[in-house]
């Protein structure tokens, strides 16, 4: 195709791989070929990769470190543009820090909390970059980002760069107005809390041993399958269920957390997904209560 050629000349700094299996690029290890996968070098180039969609009408999304996703067996149409090469930048001012969103949740975490800056520890350990946690509003442990956020900028292909402040972000419950906006999350503004570096730390150890305990991280997951539900927990409704170990080819139940599942090696992702359907229809018929996947689901069949 003609816009191969195209992409790699805007690209020139950058990379682009075409038919790159995203089972490469995801923590699940799962996933069918990517028709382009872009690795920009530079926020212009960045912008440039998706302005090029954009005007050809071709499917763009926005991949940090494949975390929450799966990506169903037939691959993905279009470019897969993946940020943690060329927004990786961050800078503290005060209890302020600017950090673009290819940067790693938990070196954000480690790095507030070198300088004494709390209201971040909850993130130790989660394996997300920064702008996938705004997207979806990474919490764990009672805290969220977007408890911490003061602004957000980013860049619409066709209208160009727009920042907002906290209060327009619609953050909830895994949720963000970027769920329901075509934009890509550029950097946010995030203001900290002064606290001490040592408790800081302490904090985040205990909250990495609870992670080593209860979640299964020897094998390949994308985290929590399930979101919570009001007044339950999607984990503990599954063991109720008796569902702790089923198993659909190579994806499982977790036996050590019910909430995620787990690739026991050579999973595909029709394994995963009938998986999910058939826990929320066992779910629904024992406990009455419909669960729902966290985990976001691209590609085709």
């Amino acid at each position: 195709m003609a816009w191969r050629d195209e992409l790699r000349r805007l690209v020139a700094e950058g990379e682009v791989r075409f038919d790159e299996p995203m089972r490469h690029h995801t923590s699940f290890r799962i996933g069918g070929p990517a028709e382009a996968l872009v690795v920009p070098a530079s926020r212009r180039e960045l912008r440039a990769a998706v302005e090029f969609a954009f005007e050809r009408d071709l499917p763009w999304f926005i991949l940090g470190r494949g975390t929450n996703l799966l990506v169903r067996d037939g691959g993905v149409r279009g470019l897969v543009i993946k940020t943690t090469r060329c927004l990786r930048s961050i800078a503290f001012t005060g209890l302020e820090v600017r950090v673009e969103a290819g940067f790693s949740l938990n070196e954000l975490a480690c790095e507030a909390a070198a300088r004494s800056l709390s209201g971040l520890a909850f993130a130790a350990g989660i394996p997300g970059t920064v702008g996938g946690g705004i997207y979806m509003n990474a919490g764990a442990y009672g805290g969220e980002i977007g408890q911490m956020v003061l602004s957000v900028t980013a860049y619409h292909p066709g209208r160009g760069e727009r920042s907002w402040l906290r209060e327009e972000l619609g953050f909830g419950y895994r949720t963000s107005r970027f769920q329901d906006e075509r934009a890509i999350i550029e950097e946010a503004r995030l203001r900290l809390v002064p606290g001490d570096a040592a408790a800081i730390r302490a904090e985040m150890e205990d909250y990495a041993r609870r992670r080593q305990e209860k979640q299964p991280l020897n094998l390949p997951s994308a985290g929590s399958v399930f979101r919570r539900p009001p007044g339950s927990y999607a984990g503990a409704l599954i063991e109720e269920a008796g569902l702790k170990g089923l198993r659909v080819g190579g994806a499982q139940i977790s036996e050590r957390h019910a909430n995620f599942i787990v690739n026991l090696g050579g999973a595909r992702a029709a394994d995963v997904l009938a998986l999910i359907e058939l826990v929320r229809t066992r779910v629904k018929e024992r406990t009455g209560v419909l669960i729902e996947p966290e985990v976001e689901v691209i590609g085709i069949d």
